[in-house]
């Protein structure tokens, strides 16, 4: 994994198998951090010191000369089975037109994009699927807020087998789609498939803390995960937070999806648990005795947070989701047999954690041990409080071990979606709608501010 100095840093990629040239950007940065990649295919990440802004074609050369040799990189696997984008939003329009435009720049030829708008303040989002003038995205509107119910709303909305998942402050690289449907058919047994978060830009100190910090990119070697074969680097398996992958860029078979009972309806951002339901969701799919993956072609772009303010929330909610999701594991008879053998394993982790944040950089909001134990405990009673709620009002609360029967995604959201398709099919006189193939036309002009996504078309070589 390239380390990258806390200096300013120009974010790009660079194919090998293009022509060499140098690399010439903006004199304020003084690093850049390249994703090398083969044909398109991703190898690693390199970093290379810039004078000036400029690294000349024989020092780009010089460092990825430390990879293996191009034509050890297997392509990606690719195909064009149907895939639902699912991108779960509130009131962040400028961020949802910028991944939209992301997505719809797909290679793929059979993409449909679903947009949950979770319990609105305005009409701004709606307002962008307009813009984005595609009949390949449909706009719903969820009146009840979270990230977790805004993905289960998806789920039930989606009309294909494979539904992929990213956030509104992400950009997907243009093959994602394609990709995640290749891993899919490459192996018939994956329930679920997860791949590289990127950072898109370090331009601030705090989007380089977070960067490091927060450790998404989990490489380019392809994995497998399941019950029968624990991956020998993880001994806390299969309770890992991150180890499969995160909520912002996941896919999965809606069959096994629903089977598992969708995303835990009291977790996540837009409740008080401020996070955890990707870790959870994916922990229980494995428990469940589902095959999971890493496709580290199938990468994208994050958009860390820029600013003191933001950064300190982030990472104040992504304990609290923590112990949310710690807390879900100790109230799980089957969860809480398993994961107590473990316990000393979890323990060194969550220290490998804390050394982790405390080593990303002045940036980093500082967080002494007994804060730290606070946000965990936070998290753990938001969960109690927040599960019973949700219970109450018939939302999506599945166990962590679920009995031998199917679990589906909530009635009311298979309602919901249920009288939204008889309501567009009245409309339109016709049969469900078929996903057409992307216009070559749909990719919009890129602003300055865009980031690695529009960076990359401009990167070196």
């Amino acid at each position: 994994m390239a380390t990258t100095p806390d200096v300013p840093t120009w974010v790009g990629e660079l194919d090998r198998l293009a022509p060499a040239r140098d690399l010439d950007v903006d004199p304020r940065f003084a690093a850049a951090r390249l994703l090398v990649t083969v044909g398109g295919t991703p190898q690693g990440q390199v970093t290379v010191p810039l004078s000036g802004g400029r690294a000349t074609a024989a020092e780009l050369a010089l460092a990825v000369g430390g990879l293996p040799a191009a034509d050890t990189v297997a392509a990606a696997p690719s195909a064009t089975d149907p895939v639902t984008v699912v991108v779960a939003t509130r009131n962040r329009p400028e961020s949802l037109a910028r991944c939209l435009r992301a997505v719809l720049a797909s290679d793929h030829p059979a993409l449909s994009v679903v947009v949950v708008d979770n319990d609105p303040d305005d009409e701004r989002t709606e307002l962008v699927v307009r813009a984005a003038g595609s009949d390949r995205v449909r706009y719903v509107r969820e009146p009840r807020r979270g990230a977790s119910i805004g993905r289960n709303r998806g789920l039930a909305e989606a009309r294909t087998e494979i539904v992929a998942f990213t956030d509104d402050d992400t950009e997907v690289d243009p093959a994602w789609a394609s990709r995640i449907a290749g891993a899919f058919a490459a192996d018939p047994e994956l329930a679920c498939v997860s791949g590289p978060v990127l950072a898109a830009r370090l331009a601030s100190p705090e989007e380089r803390a977070a960067d490091v910090a927060l450790a998404w990119n989990k490489g380019f070697t392809p994995r497998r995960f399941t019950l029968a074969e624990p991956p020998a680097d993880s001994p806390i398996f299969p309770f890992a937070p991150g180890l499969f992958g995160i909520g912002a860029n996941l896919a999965v078979r809606a069959s096994a999806a629903r089977a598992v009972g969708g995303f835990d309806e009291a977790m996540g951002p837009g409740t008080p648990t401020h996070g955890g339901e990707d870790c959870e969701f994916l922990v229980r799919t494995i428990l469940a005795g589902h095959v999971l993956g890493y496709a580290p072609g199938a990468y994208l772009w994050h958009h860390h947070r820029p600013d003191q303010a933001a950064l300190r929330k982030q990472m104040e909610g992504y304990a609290v989701g923590l112990g949310s999701f710690l807390a879900k594991v100790a109230l799980s008879p089957q969860g809480r047999s398993v994961a107590l053998r473990r316990l000393p394993a979890a323990v060194a982790r969550l220290r490998h954690i804390s050394d982790r944040e405390a080593g990303a950089g002045d940036a980093m909001p500082d967080s002494g041990l007994v804060e730290r134990g606070s946000r965990l405990a936070r998290g753990g009673w938001a969960y109690l409080q927040r599960s019973r709620e949700v219970r109450r009002n018939g939302g999506a609360v599945p166990p962590m071990r679920l009995p031998e029967r199917s679990a589906l995604v909530p009635a009311h959201i298979r309602r919901a979606a249920e009288a939204a398709r008889v309501r567009a099919e009245a409309a339109a006189h016709v049969g469900p709608t078929a996903v057409p193939a992307p216009r070559p036309d749909q990719q919009a002009e890129a602003d300055d501010d865009r980031g690695a996504a529009e960076l990359a078309r401009n990167s070196a070589a």
